[in-house]
């Protein structure tokens, strides 16, 4: 395969030419003996990318960022963020890249962003390189959420450095190429709101308009209408989170994306019992970031958006407070709709069920998982058989089986689609003992357990002979479970 194969996509340096003052060009860190570990083939064709090419040793030293393409401009990100509530004026791409733009076969102009290829201006104190698990974690993790229809940076790549990193012991290095609508964050908006530059922030508030809400340009007031796109796609995506039980772990504003996408998959879980104080990441002492906590904190991070963003709404800014805290006043219901609708979806309840009825039940089942450890992904699979007519595998699941019975009479009562309830209750997470397994297996050179779990998670609503253990519960001796981001 020779350097022809990349002449069909473009790549552009957009947001590199547009907003240089956010901008850093630098270089990836060389990579003494890159390794190809995974390749998505679909995602590098729906970009335009042959695979054949990216397997090549040119297209695995573009993975890495060490052969630059025609058109790409790499530069590390500059931005600002809240993290674990406290304030930081710089923070940005300590360990990553933006590669540059590409446009896909569908027309959409993406991201090619790179993470852990060395240390950049932003890096502090770290090395700004990143391990094999935490890498493969992210790319497992990201394409099961895509998978399950949930907005989300995709992964493209993760290519082994041949270099060792030290955290706390000696592990191989990794770099994952990874792609996304863009990744402007929160964040963003607000380093450039403390530049006290208002041409900047305009300029970042209209690049954002342009690549995710161009309808808003049509309104009367632009930004007011750019805030309210994000927070109703924030609200849609941490219900969604929530209805699959999936657990980010560090919700900085930093992590919180204008796209609406779910960016950088460090600390991050599926919840196994379900708790409402479920908490995975070993940084998360005081449980901030918790499963409960996920919407709370969603609207938290958006109320630093508007902060930032004041004086685009209003010239002056005293009466730019009152729109915004009205725009910021939607989100509760927004996400509540949002939430209230996919549950009773997973109950099998169409819109044509009685509200009130229907709403008690989605109660009720939350008060069920609540009494005892119930699994959370297994409990709404196996209600499904339960709507099919056999409610002994749910059934088997719960400690109060009175309360239990009393409320399946209820809901049987409206005719639960079981068709409906499969096609939204996933058979198939990333579970993290399944996660850890894969991980430790490819950490020492056995990629077999990884290429497994993706090919189950990969078509999460279709049950498949050969992959019963993927939709079991953890073990007992599995224990408490705690990650790490690899950092």
């Amino acid at each position: 395969m020779t350097a022809a194969a990349e002449s069909t996509v473009t790549f552009d340096g957009r947001f590199a030419r547009e907003l240089s003052e956010l901008a850093v060009p630098w270089q990836a860190e060389e990579a003494p003996s890159p390794e190809l570990l995974v390749l998505n083939d679909r995602l590098a064709r729906d970009l335009g990318l042959d695979p054949g090419y990216l397997r090549s040793p040119e297209g695995v030293r573009l993975l890495v960022g060490n052969h630059v393409p025609a058109g790409a401009t790499p530069v590390a990100q500059a931005y600002a963020g809240h993290q674990f509530g406290g304030y930081s004026p710089l923070l940005g791409d300590g360990r990553a890249l933006l590669l540059g733009e590409v446009t896909d076969k569908g027309g959409r102009l993406l991201d090619l962003h790179l993470k852990g290829s060395g240390r950049t201006p932003f890096a502090r104190a770290g090395d700004g390189r990143a391990v094999v698990g935490p890498m493969l974690r992210e790319y497992v993790v990201s394409e099961a959420m895509h998978a399950l229809h949930i907005p989300t940076t995709r992964s493209l790549a993760v290519v082994a450095t041949g270099r060792q990193v030290r955290r706390d012991g000696v592990l191989p290095g990794a770099v994952l190429a990874r792609v996304a609508g863009s990744h402007l964050r929160v964040g963003s908006l607000q380093y450039a709101r403390a530049t006290e530059n208002f041409e900047l922030l305009k300029r970042l508030a209209d690049f954002a308009i342009g690549r995710h809400y161009p309808h808003a340009a049509g309104a009367p007031n632009p930004y007011l209408e750019l805030f309210a796109s994000v927070v109703s796609a924030q609200a849609d995506l941490v219900a969604r989170w929530m209805l699959v039980g999936f657990v980010h772990g560090v919700m900085n504003t930093d992590n919180m994306t204008i796209s609406g996408e779910t960016i950088d998959y460090g600390p991050c879980a599926f919840m196994d019992a379900f708790n409402p104080a479920a908490v995975y990441s070993s940084i998360d002492v005081s449980g901030r970031y918790a499963y409960a906590n996920q919407p709370v904190l969603a609207e938290w991070n958006l109320a630093r958006l508007a902060e930032a963003m004041l004086p685009l709404i209003d010239g002056d800014q005293e009466k730019a407070v009152a729109p915004a805290v009205e725009v910021l006043g939607g989100f509760r219901g927004q996400y509540s709709q949002a939430w209230s609708g996919g549950m009773k979806a997973k109950l099998g309840l169409s819109g044509d069920a009685d509200s009130d009825a229907a709403s008690a039940l989605v109660d009720g089942a939350i008060a069920i998982l609540k009494d005892g450890p119930v699994d959370y992904t297994l409990f709404f699979r196996n209600l499904g058989k339960a709507a099919r007519g056999d409610l002994r595998p749910v059934r088997g699941m719960v400690r109060d089986l009175a309360a239990f019975d009393a409320w399946a009479e209820r809901w049987q009562a409206l005719g639960p689609d079981a068709e409906l309830m499969d096609s939204v209750n996933p058979a198939y997470v990333p579970r993290n003992h399944l996660v850890e397994e894969a991980l430790s297996a490819a950490t020492d050179g056995n990629l077999a357990p990884l290429q497994q779990l993706l090919e189950a998670v990969g078509s999460p609503f279709a049950e498949r002979p050969g992959l019963e253990r993927y939709a079991e519960g953890a073990p007992e001796d599995f224990g408490t479970y705690m990650t790490f981001c690899g950092t």
